[in-house]
């Protein structure tokens, strides 16, 4: 069996920790693991490989942190865009082996019943191989409006529900035969793709179009073309199949399953103190928050965080953005992340930190004129070759030993060393090292915005 995890996400409702280009799946919350860690690792248990499919511009992202849990050897199909659930649980299903029984699992759920999740796989899998599509239903805990419900009867599905207002939420709970959906689904990729061709003929065209054009940029990594892609129309699997479908099947999964969809239910998961708050350090130094007189708040902090005679908070604090807002009212976190997209701002989408395939940088100074970067690139890896129209760049090299391309010439740039790149010239940084290369990078020109990037070639495929 093959885990497709899906790790799309814009970051939205946990903004300002997580990011377009750092979605919350990735975000290390839970004893310096990701929920994309914590999906890997459980699933490893039953399934024999993971098949990551990803935003091109995130990927390298699944791949660190799969390394780090010495998991290898997986595959990766990149979308340029996204086009929902059932366009890219397609695309990675045409190229499997039909028989092939895929478990399709979102990359931000927290289980945390391992033992009951374990079972149920197993009896998905076994009606997965009569030929089902088998989603699964989580017992609902309380009348909840931001779900979609299964209603069943034993493991037949008899309708699927859209997010329901309180009073028909609260029907739901009491007559016990309906679940939250779960997002997760499992069955043979040739059954998927009969039930896709039959019921949404348009997606399963313009999705085989795309998947028969598809690159290979390195082993085991399959990227889509952006036009091919976008002329796929954008919809969710459960709307294209398993709404209109007559072999669906439903597990119900009583698995402690949380889709930590805001702060407050974030709070929830987190280990609280006597009176209530939970507590939760961005940084590796740590920090417990100091709370006098003050009771049941969030707080998640780079920094020392001090609370005093205040109750039910919800303080997020990174190194460019603070959130304060009351416990019950973070869904509207997605409202201030709409106004901030509205005026231009960058904040939605990227950290004072911003990773990248070749490492990371981190903005420590920026005004009218300049731009002053840390920056790290990891042994054997390389930026793009690449120039600029309208800034000049200083290198200075902190540790580690950079080969430098500039025009025609490379050379090596060794630490309390230092080079200058002009305006328009061709260049690349490279780490020929085996620690990593850290360096001060300083921008000075009349923009210096990072979209003023003109890659010549590069190692990742980016464009």
């Amino acid at each position: 069996m093959t885990n497709i995890i899906l790790c799309g996400g814009s970051g939205t409702r946990l903004w300002p920790l997580s990011r377009k280009l750092m979605p919350k799946q990735f975000v290390q919350l839970f004893g310096g693991e990701s929920l994309f860690q914590k999906t890997a690792t459980r699933n490893a248990v039953v399934c024999d490989a993971h098949y990551i499919v990803s935003n091109a511009d995130q990927y390298f992202l699944a791949m660190d942190q799969l390394e780090e849990l010495g998991m290898g050897n997986n595959r990766y199909l990149l979308e340029p865009v996204g086009r929902n659930t059932a366009p890219a649980i397609a695309l990675a299903c045409m190229t499997l082996s039909p028989d092939e029984i895929v478990l399709v699992t979102p990359s931000d759920h927290l289980i945390k019943n391992e033992t009951e999740y374990k079972r149920v796989l197993e009896r998905a899998q076994a009606l997965a191989s009569e030929g089902s599509l088998v989603t699964f239903g989580i017992a609902p805990k309380y009348a909840e409006t931001g779900f979609g419900y299964i209603e069943a009867e034993g493991e037949t599905v008899k309708a699927f529900h859209e997010k329901p207002d309180l009073q028909k939420a609260s029907h739901y709970l009491e007559a016990g035969n309906y679940y939250w959906n779960s997002g997760m689904f499992c069955f043979k990729a040739g059954i998927f793709l009969e039930e896709l061709k039959k019921l949404a003929p348009l997606i399963f065209k313009s999705a085989k179009a795309a998947a028969d054009h598809a690159v290979s940029i390195a082993e085991n990594q399959l990227r889509i073309g952006h036009d091919e892609m976008v002329a796929i129309p954008e919809d969710s699997i459960d709307y294209a199949v398993m709404e209109k479908s007559g072999r669906v099947k439903v597990v119900p999964a009583d698995i402690d399953w949380s889709d930590v969809g805001s702060f407050d239910s974030l709070y929830e998961e987190l280990e609280h103190d006597e009176n209530g708050n939970a507590a939760l350090a961005l940084d590796s130094n740590g920090f417990e928050a100091i709370n006098i007189n003050a009771g049941s708040n969030l707080i998640i902090s780079e920094k020392q965080v001090a609370a005093i005679d205040v109750d039910d908070l919800l303080i997020v604090d990174t190194a460019d953005a603070l959130l304060v807002a009351k416990k019950g009212s973070s869904q509207q976190v997605k409202e201030v992340v709409k106004t901030l997209k509205e005026t231009g701002s960058d904040l939605p989408n990227i950290h004072v930190t911003a990773h990248r395939p070749w490492g990371t940088y981190t903005i420590l100074d920026e005004s009218n004129g300049y731009k002053v970067k840390r920056i790290v690139v990891k042994s054997g890896k390389r930026l793009s070759l690449q120039k600029h129209y309208h800034r000049s760049e200083h290198w200075i090299v902190v540790s580690g030993t950079a080969m430098v391309t500039r025009g025609e010439g490379e050379y090596v740039v060794k630490a309390n060393e230092s080079t200058y790149i002009p305006m328009g010239e061709i260049h690349r940084l490279e780490n020929i090292g085996k620690i990593p290369l850290v360096m001060i990078e300083a921008q000075v020109g009349e923009y210096v915005g990072e979209d003023d990037i003109v890659r010549i070639s590069d190692d990742f495929s980016r464009a």
